[in-house]
C-alpha cells in the first residue's frame, strides 16, 4: 500500500492534510510486520518508569494514573456551530478539535469560531484549536507568529492540536531524518511558545517504525519524540475492524505501548468519511456503516485499548462524516 499522492499546496495553507487522512494507507506488508515486531519489544517495557526529557511547556505532566478517557472529534468545517455542538452533545464527545486558520483576528471565520467555541464550552466541551501542513516543518517561525499567537490571543481555546503529516513532502522519501528533525524542531519551537496550553498531535499508526533522535542523541523512534515533546497524541489507526491482524487494536499496539511507557494519553482515531471504493479504501473506514454497527467495533476497540494504562479514549474523523451517518 503506498501513500495517497497530494495535491500540490499553497505555502502555509491551513485546509486539511489529506494523506493519511485519506487512509492510513501506510506501508505494504513488511511495515505491518515490522510494527508487530516492535510493538512486542515495546510492551515489555510498558511497565518501567517513564524515559527521556521531562515534558516542555505546552507538554503534558499526565501520569498512568491520571488518564481520563472521553471522546473527541475533528472539526474542519466550522460553517455551522450549533448544528456541530448538538452533535456532539448527543453523541457523547467531550472534546473538538476545531481547524483554526492563520491570523485568526482578521479571518472571516473568526465570526463563526467564537460562536462554537462558546457554545461548546457552555455545554461543558473542551475546544482546541486545530491546525497544520506539511510545510509547517519549514516554517516554525511563521507557524507561531501567524497561527499559535493569535489562537492564544483569542481566549476560544483550551488546547493547541497539530497535525502537520510530514510525510506527504516530497523530502520525505529523498531526505526523511532531515523532514523528522525539522518536524521535531517545529514542535520544539510551539513548546516554547505555548505557554500553558497543552499541545497535542495526530500521528498515524506506523510513526513507530520511523527512525529519530533523541535529545541526548540517542536512537529512538518518531512516535516517541512526538510524545515526548507533547501532552498526548492522537493516533490514526483507521480500520473498521477492532480486532484481529490489521485491525484497529493491532495497527495502534505499538503507539499504545510506547504512550503507557512514557506517561502520555494515547487516542485512537477512527474514520466516518469516504477514502474511495477500494479494499484498502474501504478498511479504513466506517463510511457506508450505520451508527449502530460501528458502535459496535468502537466498543471493542475501548475494550482492548484498556489494558493501556494511558489509552485515553476515541477521535472521531470528522464531524461532518459522522453527522452524515445513519443511525
Amino acid at each position: 500500500m503506498s501513500r495517497t499522492t497530494h495535491a500540490a499546496r499553497s505555502t502555509h495553507s491551513w485546509t486539511r492534510p489529506v494523506s493519511i487522512r485519506r487512509g492510513a494507507r501506510a506501508r505494504g506488508r513488511w511495515l505491518a510486520l515490522s510494527t508487530a515486531l516492535l510493538a512486542l519489544c515495546l510492551s515489555a517495557l510498558v511497565a518501567a518508569p517513564a524515559a527521556g526529557a521531562a515534558p516542555r511547556s505546552g507538554a503534558g505532566s499526565e501520569t498512568v494514573s491520571s488518564v481520563t478517557r472521553s471522546r473527541a472529534m475533528w472539526v474542519w468545517d466550522t460553517s455551522t456551530p450549533q448544528a456541530t455542538v448538538d452533535l456532539a452533545v448527543s453523541s457523547g464527545i467531550g472534546q473538538l478539535f476545531v481547524a483554526v486558520p492563520p491570523n485568526l483576528a482578521t479571518s472571516s471565520r473568526l465570526a463563526d469560531l467564537t460562536t462554537l467555541s462558546q457554545r461548546a464550552r457552555a455545554a461543558g466541551i473542551r475546544v482546541d484549536a486545530l491546525g497544520g501542513d506539511p510545510t509547517w516543518v519549514d516554517n516554525a517561525s511563521w507557524v507561531v507568529t501567524s497561527w499559535l499567537k493569535p489562537v492564544k490571543s483569542s481566549g476560544l481555546f483550551t488546547g493547541i492540536h497539530i497535525d502537520v503529516e510530514p510525510y506527504s513532502l516530497p523530502a520525505w522519501t529523498t531526505k526523511q531524518s532531515t523532514v523528522v528533525a525539522s518536524y521535531l524542531t517545529l514542535l520544539d519551537k510551539l513548546g516554547a511558545n505555548a505557554g500553558s496550553y497543552p499541545i497535542e498531535a495526530d500521528i498515524p499508526f506506523w510513526f513507530g517504525t520511523v527512525a529519530a533522535s533523541s535529545s541526548t542523541g540517542a536512537a529512538s523512534t518518531l512516535d516517541r519524540e512526538i510524545m515526548k515533546r507533547t501532552a498526548g497524541v492522537s493516533v490514526m489507526a483507521y480500520r473498521n475492524t477492532a480486532t484481529g491482524p490489521d485491525g484497529t487494536l493491532d495497527v495502534a499496539s505499538t503507539a499504545l505501548a510506547a504512550g503507557a511507557f512514557l506517561g502520555r494519553p494515547v487516542r485512537l482515531g477512527q474514520e466516518t468519511t469516504y477514502l474511495g471504493d477500494t479494499a484498502v479504501d474501504r478498511k479504513q473506514t466506517f463510511f457506508g456503516w450505520t451508527r449502530t454497527d460501528m458502535e459496535t467495533q468502537l466498543a471493542l476497540v475501548d475494550s482492548g485499548a484498556a489494558a493501556y494504562a494511558t489509552y485515553a479514549g476515541l477521535a472521531i474523523h470528522d464531524a461532518s462524516g459522522y453527522a452524515a451517518m445513519a443511525p
